[in-house]
């Protein structure tokens, strides 16, 4: 199931901390933070009246505003100048493990092999492909590059090769408000089509008649994806037909092919419910027929293999089981079991093979492949063989197959795609992200250890750093966290994570309830009226990090994005005192605000995520917890708090008010930094290179704090 969530870099500054940046690197004069003009908004539900002083920041037509964060970031800036040759070295080194020429791994279909690769400098990378082998010549589709010219912020948001390879159809983005223009290109002659669908989501699909796409519409207010459209190449995109339309505000649709090429299906999905429709693909113009009609609280979602539906479900089964049911009567009367639900294992996904079934399983907090042939022989996990990892199923086109690509990382294992065999089982490594400079996983040590949250619940943290730790409380220690939507953080590399790691920081990630690295309940005890469990199970990892001597309170740093923004402007209100400095990215903290105004982008398809605040029970636990409705005058650690203003999933707003109001209340001098990015998305800037800026900007403001300037 595909769900938009609010889900990341950015910071903020007060006045001067001279324990942050050595006085002498300090500028002559210190700049004056920008303060918010305040105009008073009444704002008012279940009788109980709010006033919010930066309401007006919502507008970002006005002029005041977009001056207003400019002048945040000049600040921002200035404050930060004195780390600028700290930024570049950084950076430097970040882009100087990266290999200038990289590809990535080739993948297999319909009689082509089909990969991405980089030319040095270049910020895009091409998609490229061969017919037959690796020997053959190569194809350019698509110069990622050559599309981005001119435009302050490129993604491609999509792209699908017709059934019998000959048009490529492709979706991109030049605001980072996700809203995309569909284009089309012969492949054969390489010229573009004149066909062009603008202001689409970009999901797509292709008719087997390889000149009939299927494709998703937004809202143009809240951009929830509500229709789903045929177009017909050659003709009008004014006159495309309209197949399916959502009408309940609550549920989002997207449109996609199964994986034998036999049927399209369109899945209507919103937190706690689904409903699919399914079309023979050979007939496009055709009536899509349901799977089986929603039902609050029942999820499922479907693939095909032969004359059957195999369906990933929770019915009677909190942590899913798989079904399989007859393409002609696939109602959930129907339903066989396969695979059934077990209350220590997650059932997060499958691929499906003509002789093999491969689930992807969560246990005990890590995730597990599992191989069952279809011909009812024994069934056996693959092994990893390190304690603490991230994997999972990666792309297998062909249904033939005897093969299985997935992908693996770990804190120490850089990005590995790797092609196991089915019948053999043996594995190997195709592609490994390259890692230049001398990188060494045997110079750093992983551990899996466990806190104890509030409610006596045992939370795992993952840890990497450099070999030989002090286990003294002298080391920096930056701690990440998510925790919602049921969203897992596994423990994967990150290449530039290094440049902390070298300089003696450890890294460590919060496995904390709302997401679901322990199984379904993992995720509903960190949601809706159990959202505190999310914050204290933070808490919780980050003493427990403090008490056996990883790091102390003033050497302890804390970062999240998006849901995790929220996680740390709910841990600053609870627990300011146990961190020493704070990234907080395009962070979720107006959650009442925003969760009561339905036009903003995501508020009705997350009510049971959150809670609709139209009910007094969640309108008061909600503003409990809101981090910009519980800024207190007191003191608050240093903090860089970052936004885009075209981010579509988290209004800049939010971040902006929060600053705004914390630069007015807390009572310290600690650093509030606030950074917008006026060309990006919710991820940031766009381009290979570019990002890297961002994180170098980001580091810089942690080794300052930990008094690290080289």
């Amino acid at each position: 199931m595909t769900v938009r969530t609010r889900g990341v870099s950015a910071f903020a500054f007060a006045l001067f901390c001279p324990l942050v940046i050595a006085a002498a690197a300090m500028p002559q004069e210190v700049p004056k933070p920008p303060n918010a003009r305040i105009v008073p908004e009444r704002l008012e539900a279940h009788g109980d009246v709010r006033i919010d002083n930066y309401y007006w920041l919502r507008n970002r037509d006005d002029p005041d505003v977009i001056a207003y964060l400019k002048a945040e970031n000049a600040y921002t800036a200035a404050m930060l100048a004195p780390t600028e040759p700290l930024q570049e070295s950084l950076y430097e080194e970040i882009v100087g493990r990266i290999k200038q020429d990289d590809a990535t791994a080739p993948v297999r279909d319909g009689g082509f092999i089909y990969y991405a690769r980089y030319e040095p400098s270049k910020q895009y990378p091409l998609l490229v492909r061969k017919q037959g082998s690796l020997d053959a010549e190569e194809q350019v589709l698509l110069d990622q590059n050559e599309l981005a010219e001119g435009h302050a912020y490129f993604a491609l948001m999509n792209d699908e090769v017709s059934p019998d390879g000959s048009i490529l159809a492709f979706a991109t983005d030049t605001t980072g408000r996700r809203i995309a223009t569909i284009r089309f290109k012969d492949l054969a002659t390489g010229t573009m089509l004149d066909d062009e669908i603008p202001e689409v989501t970009g999901n797509l699909a292709w008719a087997n008649d390889n000149r009939t796409i299927f494709y998703a519409k937004q809202d143009p207010q809240t951009l929830r994806s509500f229709r789903i459209f045929r177009h017909t190449l050659g003709t009008d995109p004014a006159n495309d037909h309209l197949v399916f339309e959502e009408p309940d505000e609550e549920f989002s649709c997207y449109v996609r092919r199964t994986k034998s090429d036999r049927y399209l299906l369109i899945t209507s999905s919103q937190t706690l419910s689904t409903e699919s429709w399914f079309l023979d693909a050979d007939e496009p113009e055709g009536d899509f027929a349901v799977v089986q009609p929603r039902q609050r609280g029942l999820e499922y979602d479907v693939d095909h293999l032969r004359d059957r539906f195999l369906i990933r479900t929770n019915l009677d089964a909190e942590n899913f089981r798989l079904m399989a049911a007859p393409v002609a009567s696939p109602g959930k009367e129907h339903w066989e079991e396969i695979v059934p639900g077990r209350d220590d294992v997650f059932l997060q996904g499958f691929e499906l093979f003509t002789d093999h079934l491969v689930t992807e399983e969560r246990r005990d907090g890590l995730v597990r492949l599992v191989v069952r042939p279809w011909d009812g022989g024994a069934s056996f996990e693959v092994d990893f063989g390190e304690p603490t990892y991230a994997a999972g199923i990666g792309p297998n086109r062909e249904m033939d197959s005897t093969t299985l690509r997935y992908v693996y990382t770990s804190l120490t294992t850089p990005p590995s795609s790797i092609d196991y065999d089915l019948l053999t089982r043996e594995a190997t490594v195709i592609k490994r992200e390259e890692v230049l400079r001398g990188f060494d996983p045997e110079d750093y040590v992983t551990e899996r250890l466990h806190a104890t949250a509030e409610d006596g619940t045992e939370v795992p943290i993952s840890i990497v750093y450099r070999k030989g730790l002090p286990k003294d409380g002298s080391r920096p220690l930056l701690l990440y966290g998510y925790g919602s939507y049921g969203n897992s953080t596994d423990a994967a590399f990150n290449l530039s994570r290094l440049s902390l790691l070298d300089r003696g920081f450890a890294f460590a990630i919060a496995h904390i309830r709302g997401g679901q690295e322990l199984g379904r309940a993992w995720y509903e005890d960190g949601k809706l009226l159990k959202k505190i469990n999310t914050f204290t199970d933070f808490i919780a990892c980050a003493d427990h990090l403090v008490n056996e001597g990883y790091t102390s309170p003033d050497r302890l740093f804390a970062q999240g994005g998006s849901a995790g923004g929220l996680l740390m402007g709910a841990v600053i209100n609870l627990r300011p005192e146990l961190f020493r400095g704070v990234i907080a990215a395009v962070p979720f903290v107006d959650v009442v605000t925003t969760m009561l105004d339905p036009t903003i982008p995501l508020t009705t398809f997350e009510y049971d995520e959150w809670g609709n605040p139209g009910d007094p029970e969640y309108y008061a636990y909600m503003k409990s917890y809101s981090p910009y409705d519980n800024v207190e005058a007191k003191a608050y650690p240093n903090l860089l708090v970052t936004t885009s203003l075209q981010d579509s999933q988290v209004q800049y707003w939010e971040p902006a008010k929060w600053v705004a109001r914390l630069r007015a209340t807390k009572t310290d001098g600690n650093l509030l930094l606030f950074r917008t990015y006026l060309e990006g998305s919710h991820g940031g800037v766009s381009g290979r290179y570019r990002r890297y800026r961002e994180t170098a900007f980001d580091y810089a403001f942690l080794l300052s704090l930990a008094g690290i300037d080289h």
